[in-house]
């Protein structure tokens, strides 16, 4: 009975015209229904816990709170929900921390009707699609050359310590506490860890810091909590 039911999808898209174009596919697809339609995440929040949608598609760039960010509050408010990324932005940063929010998928916005349906089956069924080129940046940015080893090796022990407390997910002010430094140094330490692993953001130095680790087969040394 299961495979009968149609997959409820809700949209959050501030672009009118294309917020429409996707709710008319949907109600015009066989399987699927168009639960909801929101032009801000503020707005989604607002109502998506009651719409309860099996899949929600998401833009990035909305007016106010991200998309990212929303994915990252609604998540907690809707476990069973699948988020799907649908955007304009191919840049690795923009995925990451997508995915780290909640998101299971990871779509760009020239994705033609009958893929993007067929993505939205796949994430309800359990899968993680992701446009190909965007998958292919994604694995291109894990198989640095050994020169990584390296660049990683050039980090401090203190650098070490405070880049393993951010892949535990500790804040600034946190990590501050536990190394007994204050904010501005932590700062200082996180800036000196972007510029040697060369990467922009909290996700990618701690993606590239995981990767070198696994290269060498092993965990960083660590008496940290």
């Amino acid at each position: 009975m299961k495979s009968r039911m149609s997959i409820s999808v809700s949209i959050v898209e501030d672009d009118a015209p294309t917020n429409e174009i996707l709710a008319d596919w949907f109600r015009h697809a066989p399987g699927f229904k168009c639960a909801g339609q929101h032009e801000t995440a503020e707005h989604a929040l607002e109502h998506l816990p009651a719409e309860k949608p099996s899949v929600v598609l998401m833009d990035i760039n909305l007016p106010g709170m991200s998309g990212i960010e929303g994915v990252r509050r609604l998540k907690s408010l809707l476990p069973d929900t699948q988020f799907l990324m649908l955007t304009v932005y191919e840049d690795v940063d923009h995925v990451f921390d997508a995915l780290a929010a909640g998101a299971t998928g990871y779509l760009i916005k020239q994705t033609p009707r009958g893929e993007l349906l067929e993505s939205i089956k796949e994430v309800h069924a359990g899968g993680s699609p992701m446009t190909s080129n965007i998958a292919r940046k994604v694995v291109l940015s894990f198989q640095r050359p050994a020169q990584q080893l390296g660049e990683a090796a050039e980090l401090s022990s203190r650098e070490r310590e405070v880049l393993e407390l951010l892949a535990k997910g500790y804040l600034y002010k946190e990590i501050a506490d536990l190394l007994h430094i204050s904010v501005p140094t932590v700062n200082t330490y996180i800036r000196r860890i972007y510029e040697k692993l060369h990467v922009r953001s909290r996700s990618q130095a701690v993606a590239r810091f995981t990767q070198v680790q696994g290269a060498v087969g092993g965990r960083p040394r660590s008496t940290l909590p």
